[in-house]
């Protein structure tokens, strides 16, 4: 009798190369290795024959970087998501293509199931199988991570080592890493206490901002609609760009994020990230958009901003009012093309200088100086007209209380009390 299928999402790391052993013994079933490349560079390393040692039937391994980058950190990048203000949410904007991943590789493999090695506490179980609802909601999920025995990483490494299952954590380092081109995730061993400052051994990608150059680089994107399309002059596709831009900004130590974040689930966790690209392109992206985008458009899409985190962070990334977001992101981004100089210096980012075709700065209007072209006598009437409501809710306030204190009176003289 032909053995289920099942096609994992797999990284490579603790948890999922467990699992690949973990789902052969409780599920009986044939594990697919499905394995995203979002440009991580150490969890690809050795990833296929790894996959297979442990017991996986097939594996796959897509190069998705470009479309990562065009259908979804651009985007998201467009619409200034930032989730709490704070994150470019790396983790979050890959979880949807990963699960098109998965879908896509179990219809042609005829597969039953797919899986993903997401916490039942976390965000990331609801953005998988979200997506795969949308896409597939003919397919079946498996989580066993809400399932399996193990109740800490120090059991998962104790059986991968009965298994010889090569990992990299230790219970000396037991961090739990998720990277991609937009950033990086680290979570546990010692992170998890608030009140402890990050090791320094759990960074990545960029250098201290204390040990970073001591003079400061300028550097020069230019904007297309809204979308990043060079670096100091010369033009480079999206992934080269982004590349080039980590580099860039993380030897400044630009990008390093300590977040107490609110999880979806209803709990908060404490979360490390490094995103020196996203830092600085949201940055550079943003100081366009006060430059070319009208006041009203401009603060009716911070709100919208917010509220596109939001959407993705908590995994609707297929929904319609995702699709609705977009169409009024990209109205906006059709002025939104210029250059943008900024300073990366110990860690911090500044803005140095910007410029466009579209912009809505006039200096004659600005300046107060001899070139001053503003008519100054037009803000009388203006003033008159923008505060009359204002003026009137108040005259009417003060009229009813002088109205009230003058009865009050009135009835004081009539009982012969003394009016206070």
């Amino acid at each position: 009798m032909k053995k289920d299928t099942v096609v994992l999402a797999y990284s490579g790391g603790l948890d999922t190369s467990v699992m690949v052993k973990w789902l052969m013994e409780h599920k009986g079933v044939d594990v697919i290795t499905a394995t995203g490349d979002l440009g991580q560079k150490k969890e690809l390393q050795g990833v296929q024959t790894k996959a297979y040692a442990t017991g996986a039937v097939k594996v796959y391994i897509k190069d998705l970087k470009d479309e990562f980058m065009k259908d979804y950190v651009f985007p998201s990048l467009k619409a200034g998501a930032l989730y709490e203000q704070t994150y470019p949410m790396a983790t979050s904007l890959g979880r949807p293509l990963l699960a098109k991943m998965l879908v896509d590789i179990a219809r042609k493999e005829g597969a039953t199931y797919v899986a993903h090695g997401c916490t039942g506490k976390g965000n990331d179980q609801v953005r998988f199988e979200v997506s795969v609802a949308a896409l597939a909601p003919e397919l079946k999920v498996l989580a066993p991570l809400r399932e399996w025995e193990f109740k800490s990483r120090e059991e998962e490494i104790a059986y991968a080592r009965k298994n010889n299952i090569t990992v990299a954590a230790t219970v000396a380092n037991p961090y739990s890493i998720d990277e991609n081109l937009w950033g990086t995730a680290i979570e546990c061993g010692v992170i998890e206490d608030p009140m402890i400052e990050p090791p320094a051994d759990a960074y990545q990608r960029t250098v201290a901002p204390e040990l970073a150059p001591d003079k400061p680089e300028y550097v020069e994107i230019e904007f297309a609609n809204g979308v990043p399309v060079g670096i100091g002059g010369t033009r480079l596709d999206p992934v080269s760009l982004v590349f080039t831009l980590n580099d860039i900004a993380g030897a400044h130590g630009v990008g390093r994020i300590d977040l107490m974040e609110n999880r979806l689930v209803g709990i908060k966790s404490r979360e490390i990230y490094e995103a020196p690209a996203a830092t600085v392109l949201h940055f550079a992206h943003l100081e366009l958009e006060r430059l070319t985008l009208d006041r009203s458009v401009f603060h009716m899409k911070n709100q919208i901003a917010a509220q596109y985190a939001d959407l993705v962070y908590d995994g609707l990334w297929f929904s319609p009012l995702k699709s609705a977001f977009d169409a009024f992101v990209d109205e906006t981004q059709k002025t939104v093309t210029g250059t943008v100089i900024v300073k990366l210096f110990k860690g911090g980012i500044a803005i140095a200088g910007r410029k466009s075709v579209f912009s809505l700065y006039n200096t004659n209007l600005a300046t107060y100086t001899s070139e001053d072209t503003f008519d100054h006598k037009a803000s009388e009437g203006f003033i008159k007209i923008f505060g009359l409501p204002v003026k009137t809710y108040h005259h009417v306030q003060q009229t009813v209380a002088a109205e009230a204190r003058e009865e009050k009176e009135q009835q004081s003289v009539l009982q012969g009390v003394p009016v206070p």
